[in-house]
């Protein structure tokens, strides 16, 4: 079980106070804002991460001005938000965020009381991926995760969603209907929009459906184990590194216990991510014989990300996952 580190989390009476006195300091000029908003040509869109993001930007297209609560670089789960940023979500036209991921905007949203926030989690099915062949698989809800958040809704629901092409597809229908609903003016383009981006992703799910088809083994190890969802759309099994921080050192217990899963699975590589270090991976590697890699989790993009979107990293991981599995 891993334990809740609350110095990451922002305490439920501090969000409060902050969005008081965001909202007393934005005030002011909420009123002539949002005017210029409702009355301007572009929707004024806030997303929560990276993979909000990119759905409003590409769904809204020129009919939208996306900002994002969540700048490049900084690891979406520890995310803390200024006053000025809480007091911006009221006057927001739209605001999507995904619940679960980050209890930061979690909080912000409900203490602010604003009426058009999207919740990515509800335009989906989330499933509950625990633990499997004597590895943690991520197990969200009461238990949290190895960023010491509790993650996903209260049945335990794993919030990655955006990991699996066919889910992200669902989610960007959602997004598309309630962006027709929020700015009926340009429902037919939005409509176009969502049509294009799911082909896009419909292509981006055959491609992963047939490079993964054969490959030497089906186990991969990964320092954020958020690949739930794809492990099981292309019939792979992630075997992450249980109760340890992506950052932090994995257990003595935890080393054998990977070593004996790489032997028994023929499992090659330790995959790190872009928005941690990867000491984690490659001590883990070294203790163990085994290569490092890159498989991102996609809650941002940096110079350091492997393609400049969504997509091309999306293709990026499925190389990597080629080259680690033996894809014939």
């Amino acid at each position: 079980m891993t334990v809740m580190n609350v110095s990451r989390l922002i305490p439920t009476a501090a969000v409060a106070g902050a969005v008081a006195l965001g909202l007393t300091a934005l005030t002011a000029c909420s009123s002539s804002d949002a005017a210029d908003h409702k009355n301007g040509d572009k929707l004024d869109v806030v997303a929560s991460f990276y993979p909000m993001q990119f759905l409003a930007e590409r769904i809204g297209g020129d009919h939208v001005s996306v900002t994002t609560l969540t700048k490049p670089g900084v690891e979406p789960h520890d995310l803390e938000l200024s006053p000025r940023q809480i007091g911006g979500l009221t006057d927001a036209d739209y605001i999507l965020y995904l619940k679960g991921i980050q209890p930061a905007v979690d909080d912000a949203i409900e203490q602010s009381g604003a009426k058009d926030a999207v919740d990515a989690a509800k335009l989906t099915t989330l499933e509950k991926h625990g633990t499997e062949a004597g590895g943690d698989d991520h197990e969200h809800g009461a238990e949290g995760d190895e960023h010491g958040h509790e993650h996903g809704d209260e049945a335990g629901g794993d919030p990655h969603v955006w990991l699996d092409p066919v889910k992200y597809a669902e989610v960007a229908e959602g997004v598309g209907k309630s962006l027709e609903k929020a700015d009926p003016d340009h429902a037919a383009d939005y409509r176009k929009n969502t049509r294009a981006l799911v082909t896009e992703l419909d292509g981006l799910d055959k491609a992963f459906e047939d490079g993964l088809r054969n490959t030497a083994t089906r186990t991969f190890i990964t320092t954020h184990s958020a690949f739930g969802y794809l492990a099981e759309r292309y019939g792979l099994v992630q075997e992450g590194i249980a109760g340890v921080d992506p950052e932090a050192e994995p257990s003595p217990a935890r080393i054998d216990e990977i070593h004996t899963i790489a032997k028994k699975d023929k499992a090659t590589t330790v995959f790190f991510e872009t928005l941690a270090s990867d000491r984690t991976a490659k001590t883990l590697a070294r203790d163990t014989g085994l290569r490092t890699g890159v498989l991102d989790p996609l809650e941002g993009i940096t110079d350091k990300s492997e393609g400049a979107d969504y997509t091309e990293v999306m293709r990026s991981n499925l190389a990597a996952l080629q080259k680690a599995l033996g894809a014939k």
